[in-house]
């Protein structure tokens, strides 16, 4: 019988227990497929639990490991991806119901390496439906309902990446692997209490992963701390030749990272000034706790561009451009929010010009953005300037006269720069804050020593919802 507490362990420690035979790989995914069932759909978290796959690969890791054939870290652990990644053995439905049955004969790259990792994928987890493609205003947005977090489940866990935000904060796998196009892995990292990595844009393969936008989608873990994060992120990236877009530089990963000398933080201005107040005040606790890590510079201009309006027009028009097939044969009006029913035809006209304009001022972008890395390693924020959304209401009617300051998450999306969030506390209806580092480009080991260095310092990480702590 495996105790309660172990669903909450760091992978680094799972993975010491299963090398040194005192966890059993077939046991441990047994009982993760177990809660997988049982507490998956009171989040509405997973879409298909792989029960016959994910046993006959635990076995052939337990067997493995046995006779002194690690494979790494990553051996005989348990994990789940979001539903947009191609997988052999499950359907991928990529949230809609028009494609809730659909199936791929191949692995995605993803999936591939992580198997080749020695990982066991127990399931395939719950997402917006089209990753929000459609311009999706509410949480019920997803054949499977509603993703919720398990703080407290009148409360959304986040989007697009509901259900890896929901499973790996209730101890249902370590580790799951979510995407991001403009927010879906930092938001349920937030609202869920996890820890999340974005990557650089093309760090990771994309190849088997649903397309929404070609430009900005990216693929990385969700955890329990960012420790997990490295060892999983070692094990995804890379070349590959399936993605054209896939960078050779790949990341190594064994030992925790750490920081060295002081690395010098920028927070911009009006990062704090119109969040809920929890926010603001563990984020300041964050950063007063990180003092001798960090050196922190206040107030620094942000460059005054039209961010939000750019990542609009490019999902929209990229998206359209993913799902025009779709638009055409009026099946959109079998997604389940009202708004995806409709928003795709209005991105089919988005002029062209608007799209052209929005993709020629990334150069800019960057650069403005590559100015303040000259003279700063990671800029630090919360990562949402609110606990989680309601479940029950439209996005634009929750928390008003409230925002996450300047738009980092969708400058860092247009710049395609990685960013890491960690949990950093509890504000109002007991729903976890959180604190984000966002880094140049291939900055990775940076911002995971960043956080390395706050969670070893904290426990927030570690904490379990109050209706799952034993």
């Amino acid at each position: 019988m495996i105790e309660p507490n172990t669903f909450f362990l760091p992978v680094r420690e799972l993975s010491a227990r299963v090398h040194a035979k005192k966890l059993s790989p077939v046991e441990l995914t047994s009982a993760c497929l177990d809660r997988l069932e049982k507490l998956g759909p009171r989040y509405n978290a997973v879409v298909t639990v792989m029960r016959e796959s994910a046993m006959a690969d635990a076995k052939r890791a337990e067997s493995e490991i046995a006779h002194g054939k690690s494979r790494g870290p990553l051996h005989g652990i348990p994990y789940g991806v979001k539903d947009l990644l191609a997988t052999k053995h499950a359907p991928t439905s990529w949230g809609a119901a028009p494609y809730k049955d659909q199936r791929f004969d191949f692995d995605a790259t993803v999936v591939e390496r992580l198997n080749a990792a020695g990982a066991i994928l127990c399931a395939k987890l719950a997402m917006v439906e089209l990753a929000g493609g459609m311009g999706y205003n509410h949480a019920d947005a997803s054949f499977t309902g509603p993703g919720l977090t398990p703080w407290n489940t009148k409360f959304w866990s986040g989007g697009s990446s509901s259900g890896p935000g929901a499973s790996v904060a209730a101890g249902l796998v370590p580790f799951a692997i979510g995407s991001e196009t403009s927010g879906s892995i930092l938001t349920p990292s937030a609202y869920s209490g996890v820890t999340g990595l974005r990557p650089t844009y093309g760090l990771v393969s994309r190849h088997g992963a649903m397309a929404l936008c070609w430009t900005l989608d990216k693929l990385g873990p969700m955890g329990r701390c960012a420790d997990d994060l490295g060892l999983v992120l070692a094990a995804i990236a890379g070349r590959d030749e399936n993605d054209e877009s896939a960078s050779s530089r790949g990341f190594a990963y064994d030992k925790p990272a750490t920081i060295g000398r002081p690395l010098r933080v920028a927070v911009p201005k009006g990062a704090v000034e119109k969040v809920q107040p929890a926010v603001r005040e563990n984020f300041e606790k964050a950063i007063t706790l990180m003092s001798n890590s960090i050196t922190v510079t206040r107030d620094v201009e942000w460059p005054d561009m039209p961010w939000g309006p750019s990542v609009s027009a490019i999902v929209g028009a990229e998206g359209a451009a993913a799902f025009i097939d779709l638009i055409e044969a009026g099946r959109v009006k079998e997604l389940k929010c009202p708004r995806d029913r409709q928003g795709g035809y209005g991105a089919t006209m988005i002029p062209a010009v608007d799209y052209i304009q929005a993709m020629r001022l990334r150069r800019p972008m960057k650069k403005a953005v590559a100015k303040i890395f000259e003279k700063f390693d990671a800029i630090a924020a919360p990562t949402r300037g609110t606990v989680a959304y309601p479940a029950d209401k439209n996005f634009e009617d929750v928390y008003p006269g409230i925002s996450s300051g300047p738009p980092l998450i969708a400058a860092g999306n247009l710049c395609g720069l990685p960013a890491i969030a960690m949990p950093n506390g509890m504000g109002e209806n007991g729903l976890p804050t959180s604190l984000s580092f966002m880094g140049p480009a291939f900055s990775e080991r940076n911002l995971v020593a960043l956080a390395n260095a706050y969670q070893s310092r904290t426990d927030w990480h570690l904490k379990q919802p109050p209706a799952l702590a034993s």
